[in-house]
């Protein structure tokens, strides 16, 4: 089969502005969406249960590095089968409809005008203004499990599947432009759709809350069976193993305390 020879002006018309225009609604997404983006409302109710298993998780960790006593108040306060913060603290178990609150519906519908959106007009602007068009060549032989992928838009069953149409180069421009955004915008930005969708479907409201009642439960049970183990013990013996400089008036001399029996 002949070589394909593509027309230069296609690079200008065709293959640089699909780039700009993609990369431009980026840019301009990410800013829309700083527009219209809400800081939830902080719940102290997750937030001192938060702090209650973090402190839990550094008991159990770091517990050997505290006196005893000290160990057995912590974890006395978590576990007092009266007063204890696990056994006394009871909290309601949302549904995921419960415990979505308007401004998290808001949050949602703003981020769906946001990206999925755009990405729709955008694409399909691009596929009626574009369409047709043979625009550039990957550099290496493909199979034909390629062509869906690479030659959207494009019916030719003898055609190599290593060239790309215009809208697939669209498709490949939305997904690969991460790297310029986070070069122009920064590492935090809102112009990677993919990410922010990611975010949503992973939102715990979505995906429904964890039950808190239960995990209390758990850490009551860890902390419960955790043996203190005093890491300090020995640290002043092991201090006094180490060289010690003294300076005489005959210069800096090392001494070594050896332990006695």
């Amino acid at each position: 089969m002949a070589e394909l020879l593509l027309d230069p002006d296609i690079r200008l018309w065709v293959f640089l502005p699909i780039v700009f225009i993609t990369l431009l609604f980026g840019i301009i997404r990410h800013y829309v969406s700083q527009l219209l983006h809400v800081d939830p409302k902080p719940v102290l109710e997750e937030i001192k249960d938060g702090q209650a298993l973090l402190r839990t998780k550094h008991l159990r960790e770091n517990g050997g590095y505290i006196p005893e006593q000290s160990f057995l108040m912590r974890r006395h306060y978590f576990n007092n089968e009266e007063t204890g913060y696990f056994k006394k603290e009871k909290r309601s178990i949302k549904t995921p409809l419960s415990a979505m609150d308007p401004t998290m519906t808001m949050s949602m519908v703003k981020g769906t005008l946001t990206n999925v959106l755009p990405m729709i007009v955008l694409g399909g602007w691009i596929s009626w203004v574009y369409s047709g068009f043979i625009i550039t060549k990957v550099p290496f032989p493909l199979t034909l499990r390629f062509k869906v992928m690479l030659q959207r838009g494009i019916q030719l069953t003898t055609l190599n599947a290593s060239w790309v149409s215009s809208v697939s180069w669209y498709f490949l421009n939305v997904f690969g432009l991460r790297s310029v955004y986070t070069l122009i915008l920064g590492q935090d930005n809102a112009a990677d759709h993919t990410q922010r969708m990611a975010e949503q479907m992973s939102n715990p409201v979505l995906s429904g809350k964890q039950d808190i009642n239960k995990i209390f439960k758990e850490q009551s049970e860890a902390l419960q069976v955790a043996k203190h183990h005093d890491l300090l013990a020995n640290s002043s013996e092991e201090m006094l193993h180490l060289a010690i400089p003294i300076h005489t008036s005959n210069g800096p001399r090392q001494i070594t305390v050896k332990k006695t029996q």
